[in-house]
């Protein structure tokens, strides 16, 4: 029998309470709640495109899995302060939310007690943290200055995760410097693990490059064969992965080094419990071959990334889905039009 077939009460209430509002894209907290019950479904073929007719079909996405990475709206945070931002994200159907610092500028000091509260009384669950990973000054806050203060933080924000988005460069780009920074994070993650959180590592594109000292070495397949796989995971940011395959499918001698990041999820998928949902328009004159637009406007496939993930057995809500754009236009319409996006596909019948 899956772990799933039983909802989650947590997901229950969360989902339900929607459903009074009449949010979560037009889709009742009754539907939702009975796609959570299922059983998940055995690892399939994977459908690509987003042509598939609303309303039928599975939703693609998971109920209860939808967040957003609260840097994409930072300028709303800074503004107007947490508790409007968390009202429109709550209107916009958004289960979770994801940190990127705990003040909220002119609108006030807010406690971390406070800030948990707020989200929670919105029906968002706190899933996530970015911090630094090192720095020059012993006081800054990050993991390698002050890992007992920012583990204390998460603990009281109830964060189930606490990560970087910072890069493994510490010590430099050759094969020993990233096993170096290994060293560090199975010691971030061993102390996250300890208070019952799970550490992990954001990527960007240059994850992807070569080692300086052995070219034929990709170095994020280095940060996971030194990283242990029950102390640190991995939140895949979907856009900079791809912007790495474009950047870094040939080794810098020029011979062909192909790699599609929806491999690395499949291989090892407990090692992604959290994913940064960014999109673009493919461009191959840019120097990073996309250029960064709202979700559902752009060329990545998120039907078929995130029905190949979510069909494998057990994995449907395994994993924890953030939205991002680093420079929106305007970014209550981008997480409104994420969210809209993301609960309209369906896997085809």
């Amino acid at each position: 029998m899956s772990r799933f077939s039983q909802p989650d009460p947590e997901l229950t209430h969360r989902l339900t309470r929607r459903g009074m509002l009449g949010v979560a894209a037009g889709t009742t907290a009754a539907a939702l709640l009975g796609a959570a019950s299922a059983p998940a479904s055995a690892a399939g073929n994977t459908t690509a495109g987003t042509d598939a007719a609303p309303g039928r079909g599975r939703p693609v996405l998971p109920p209860g899995r939808l967040g957003i990475q609260l840097y994409s709206l930072r300028d709303k945070v800074s503004t107007l302060g947490f508790g409007p931002v968390f009202a429109e994200l709550e209107k916009y159907g958004y289960d979770e939310v994801e940190f990127a610092g705990y003040t909220q500028g002119s609108a006030g000091a807010i406690t971390l007690a406070q800030l948990r509260r707020l989200a929670r009384n919105h029906g968002l669950n706190p899933i996530g943290s970015h911090v630094g990973y090192h720095s020059s000054d012993p006081s800054a806050y990050t993991f390698a200055t002050n890992l007992t203060k920012v583990l204390d933080d998460a603990q009281a924000l109830g964060l189930k995760h606490i990560g970087t988005a910072s890069n493994p460069f510490r010590y430099g780009s050759t094969v020993d410097a990233w096993k170096r920074a290994a060293e560090d994070f199975n010691t971030y993650g061993a102390a996250a693990r300890a208070r019952g959180m799970k550490f992990y590592q954001h990527n960007h594109s240059e994850e992807f490059s070569f080692a300086t000292d052995k070219p034929h070495i990709r170095l994020y397949d280095v940060l996971l064969a030194e990283t242990d796989p029950d102390l640190v995971y991995l939140e895949m940011d979907i856009y900079w992965a791809y912007v790495g395959q474009f950047r870094y499918s040939k080794r810098p001698d020029g011979t062909p080094a192909p790699f599609d990041p929806l491999d690395y999820v499949l291989r090892q998928p407990h090692r992604y419990p959290l994913f940064h949902v960014k999109d673009g328009v493919s461009d191959p004159t840019t120097e990073h071959g996309y250029r960064m637009v709202d979700v559902g406007d752009g060329d990545i496939d998120y039907r078929r990334f995130l029905s190949a993930v979510t069909r494998l057995r057990g994995e449907r809500f395994a994993h924890h889905w953030q939205a991002e754009h680093d420079n929106p236009a305007e970014s209550f319409a981008f997480a409104r039009k994420s969210s809209e996006h993301l609960h309209s596909l369906r896997e085809k019948c």
